[in-house]
């Protein structure tokens, strides 16, 4: 097995698509086809179920993925640093963050990395934390941004940056806005506005709402902060966000404070156990502020 089988195998994966994947491999599809095939044969094992329009990973191909990509992180990371040695560091970082997390200006942070070290391609991602943290501990991140929100899966450490405090995010003629505190149980007749189930605030709300033994139902999804802003700036709901968030539009939108024992929103840089040379530089330039 070589690297190079294990980079098509996850480029179909992604793709679903050998065409697809032979365009962004930039080979032909005769060759990725038959990489593919060697690769099914030396594991003995049908990695993709193939169908006119797509194709689909087997129950081996899911666990193939897996490891395809800590391998590949991990030769990545040993190419880095002998490269590192040399003192010219080279290679890629892939950086992943939700939006609007607070606490880091990450286009600043990434700017200076740049200057520091122009050799090394930059990546970057946004997504909900959950899966942020997924795919650090996969190696498909080498670092991210997050919002802690539960379980931290093996092998990825967390270095807390800042806390802040969650709010109910409302309209200024909301009655909510009237008053000094709220309660999540005040809230139940409440329509919310919500980010996808793997954003940070999505999963510390439905928490704190299943500890309080409390229904929270999200009746309008979204999945970036600015659609939110304008939903709830048009009156349609409310939500459940940290302070930060509800800090972009404080003459227009109107934040209450939640009393009672709440989750606390911890930012924090996320990376693996043993972060690549590209991923240390730039926690110690996130550490540094």
């Amino acid at each position: 097995m070589e690297l190079r089988q294990l980079e098509h195998f996850v480029a179909v994966a992604e793709e679903r698509h050998f065409t697809h994947a032979a365009e962004t491999l930039r080979i032909s599809q005769s060759g990725l086809s038959a990489s593919i095939r060697a690769l099914e044969l030396e594991l003995g094992a049908a990695l993709f179920i193939r169908t006119t329009r797509s194709v689909e990973l087997t129950a081996a191909g899911r666990a193939l993925l897996v490891e395809s990509h800590r391998t590949l992180a991990s030769a990545a990371a040993a190419r880095d640093a002998v490269e590192a040695v040399s003192g010219v560091m080279g290679g890629a970082i892939a950086v992943g963050a939700e939006q609007c997390l607070g606490a880091v200006d990450l286009p600043r942070e990434l700017a200076r990395f740049r200057a520091r070290h122009p050799g090394v391609a930059i990546r970057l991602t946004f997504n909900g934390s959950a899966l942020l943290l997924e795919q650090v501990g996969s190696g498909q991140l080498d670092l991210a941004i997050v919002a802690v929100c539960g379980p931290i899966p093996a092998g990825v450490h967390l270095e807390p940056m800042a806390t802040d405090r969650l709010v109910v995010l409302t309209h200024p003629d909301s009655p909510i806005a009237a008053r000094a505190s709220v309660a999540l149980a005040d809230l139940q007749d409440e329509t919310f506005i919500g980010f996808k189930p793997d954003w940070a605030a999505r999963v510390l709300a439905t928490r704190a709402f299943a500890a309080a033994d409390l229904p929270h139902r999200v009746e309008l999804e979204v999945n970036d902060v600015h659609t939110m802003l304008d939903l709830i700036g048009q009156n349609l709901g409310i939500a459940i966000v940290p302070a930060s968030i509800a800090a972009k539009r404080p003459d227009v939108l109107h934040a209450t404070p939640l009393h009672g024992e709440q989750p606390v929103w911890t930012v924090a840089a996320a990376v693996p156990d043993r972060p690549s040379p590209a991923a240390a530089a730039l926690l110690d330039l996130l550490r540094a502020g």
